[in-house]
């Protein structure tokens, strides 16, 4: 049976509204794993080896690389996911198998007695957490009818956004207990209550998705699709490429603002920045949920361009408000303002590049996609050194100098989108 022949046969079936739910839940899991793991859980598990003054460094360092791994391996499983044909489906086996590693390792960043240790620890989760994303991406292009792309993408963010809301608010009370000395037992609960959740929604995923069943029969080398991975035909895809710069600029302006944000209210004088830096997260993840479900919705109907356009600009105009006023509550409103551009824009861009992927490459196509996420990571850390330099020079000209780095990265998004031609057929 050929590729094609195969999506026509899975699409050709009814797709209701649990349809949507059983192929996103799992990012529910990953999702809220990976928030708690970065925001929370390696934060303070590092101050047990290294010194107040070099947790930035240690911190950065070890997420850096996380970046890393994910930009390199996430298309590289996601190809060969494309290729492969197991009797159980192309994709759901790289799940069950990346699910049943990181579950294997997650008790590491407990037992672990060393930073080298907790290091080497968190290289084998991205790796094995990366064969699983690279593999589930491919479930919306492969599975949902034309039409509905718009709406399972929506899905999809909202369903990421609310896993990392949920965990992040159940970890952070065991993490302030950890933290404070309370007991060991509340790191082993932070653990263990994320590996759960991702073991169910695996569960879930397995025994719900219905694949159709491949030959069992290995039809690529290993050494073609490393070698296949990140090659793109440029002129044939404009359009991606186009896609991908979009995506870098607009990530990168979002990672700024949530990397330095509490610094930031540090330095206005917020009297508690670290319940502002929080309040601030829920009022941005607040309008993104507000937004992302219709506005991919939306999308379906009247194309992907318009809304990912006016979701950065309206990003770039949350960045203004707190330019031009450091007042508290104008920075609260700003936050909200900047969730809503996320909401609008991740889901619709997301199903822009749906459109956008070659029929049987769709999960690596997805993959190098996320390399523009990961890409931006990297760029917004990159902006430290820089706000350090300018703060030296001139106290609060550094924050202003990040500032103004968003609102040119936001609005580069929404240009860089003037450049792609969409064939809106929906």
């Amino acid at each position: 049976m050929t590729n094609q022949t195969e999506k026509t046969c899975l699409k050709s079936r009814p797709f209701g509204r649990w349809d949507y739910l059983k192929i996103t839940i799992l990012v529910f899991a990953t999702t809220g794993l990976w928030q708690s793991m970065h925001t929370l859980i390696l934060p303070i598990r590092i101050l047990d080896f290294a010194a107040e003054s070099e947790k930035n460094t240690y911190l950065g360092l070890m997420t850096f690389v996380g970046l890393i791994i994910a930009m390199l391996l996430q298309p590289v499983f996601g190809a060969i996911s494309d290729r492969s044909s197991f009797r159980m489906g192309k994709r759901r086996p790289f799940i069950i198998i990346g699910v049943l590693c990181l579950l294997l390792f997650l008790p590491g960043i407990g037992l672990a007695e060393s930073y080298a240790a907790i290091f080497a620890i968190y290289c084998v989760m991205q790796i094995a957490s990366n064969a699983v994303q690279g593999a589930h991406q491919g479930f919306i292009p492969d599975l949902v009818p034309e039409g509905k792309k718009g709406r399972a993408s929506g899905i999809k963010s909202f369903v990421e956004m609310l896993g990392g809301v949920i965990l992040i608010y159940i970890i952070g009370k065991f993490m302030d207990n950890y933290a404070a000395g309370v007991g060991d037992q509340w790191l082993w609960l932070s653990l263990l209550i994320p590996g759960v959740v991702l073991l169910i929604c695996m569960l879930v995923t397995a025994f719900t998705v219905k694949e159709n069943a491949g030959s069992g029969e290995t039809r690529f080398s290993i050494k073609e699709v490393i070698n296949s991975t990140f090659k793109i035909d440029i002129r044939m895809n404009r359009r991606f490429l186009w896609f991908l710069a979009s995506r870098l600029f607009f990530f990168a302006g979002l990672g700024i603002i949530q990397q330095f944000a509490l610094y930031f209210l540090m330095y206005i004088g917020v009297p508690d920045p670290a319940s502002a830096a929080a309040k601030f997260l829920i009022l941005a993840v607040a309008g993104m949920l507000i937004v992302v479900y219709p506005a991919g919705r939306l999308s379906d109907k009247i194309g992907r361009k318009p809304i990912a356009m006016i979701s950065a600009f309206i990003g770039a105009f949350g960045i203004l408000l707190i330019i031009l006023s450091k007042d508290y509550n104008t920075i609260m409103v700003a936050a909200g303002f900047i969730g809503v551009a996320l909401g609008g824009f991740s889901s619709t861009n997301w199903a822009m590049a749906i459109d956008m992927v070659s029929a049987g490459e769709e999960a690596r196509y997805l993959g190098i996609a996320n390399m523009a996420t990961a890409g931006a990571g990297a760029l917004a850390r990159l902006i430290g050194p820089v706000i350090d330099f300018f703060e030296k020079q001139s106290l609060g000209t550094g924050y202003q100098v990040m500032l103004f780095t968003c609102l040119v990265f936001f609005i580069a998004g929404g240009m860089i989108l003037m450049r792609i031609r969409e064939r809106v057929n929906r």
